[in-house]
């Protein structure tokens, strides 16, 4: 009972599907086309195309090739920077479901407005930024605050140390000598900082002995 319901169900929605008739748009068709330039002949890539009466839009491929769905007398504006845009209608006598375009594009030229830019919006900031305006030093400026730091330099190894310098440095000594006391102090042939030294004061001459040159 269950299968011959269901075989009449089957049969009925057969029937049914093959009576009606599938309504397809006549309007529809396959546009395509390809965009070059007309002085190279060379593709246009990127090619924005717009279906006007439809807010409707593709581009062009690598190639300047495009293919899409349109319908019979939309109105289909090309534009793309550096040429000059184009517009087509596609015809609404065709009589076929195919629609070939090939459109040489012509180079078109821009003159931008001058466009001036001012780091300031207005006078008054420009005056007020102006004037505080810090100004470098020039050679001769520079040249002078080294040779106040050169001569600050002599002088402080020129002067002999206070005896409050003195005291503090003798006690530094001697908390080393009691910090290494029963035990062998550090060598410092190991030390970098000391072999730095040593090659700073042998390269600017303080290692030479003063009674010699006295004697030359």
């Amino acid at each position: 009972m269950r299968i011959a319901l269901f075989i009449s169900i089957f049969l009925t929605i057969t029937f049914n599907s093959s009576g009606q008739v599938i309504k397809r748009d006549s309007s529809l068709i396959q546009f395509s086309g390809v965009f070059l330039d007309a002085d190279s002949l060379t593709p246009v890539p990127w090619v924005n195309i717009i279906v006007v009466n439809r807010d409707k839009g593709t581009t062009t491929d690598f190639q300047g090739a495009f293919s899409f769905v349109a319908h019979k007398g939309d109105t289909v504006q090309f534009s793309c920077v550096g040429y000059k845009p184009f517009r087509c209608t596609i015809p609404d006598t065709l009589s076929t479901k195919r629609y070939t375009l090939v459109q040489l594009f012509s180079k078109d030229t821009y003159n931008l407005p001058e466009a001036v830019i001012f780091p300031w919006p207005s006078k008054e900031e420009f005056r007020e930024a102006f004037l505080e305006m810090y100004i470098p030093d020039d050679d001769l400026e520079r040249a002078r605050k080294n040779l106040e730091l050169a001569e600050k330099r002599d002088h402080i190894t020129g002067v002999p140390n206070w005896g409050s310098i003195n005291y503090k440095h003798s006690n530094q000594m001697y908390m080393e000598r009691m910090y290494y006391a029963g035990q062998a102090p550090p060598m410092t042939i190991f030390n970098p900082f000391a072999w730095s030294e040593f090659f700073r004061a042998l390269k600017e001459g303080e290692l030479k002995d003063p009674r010699k040159e006295a004697d030359e």
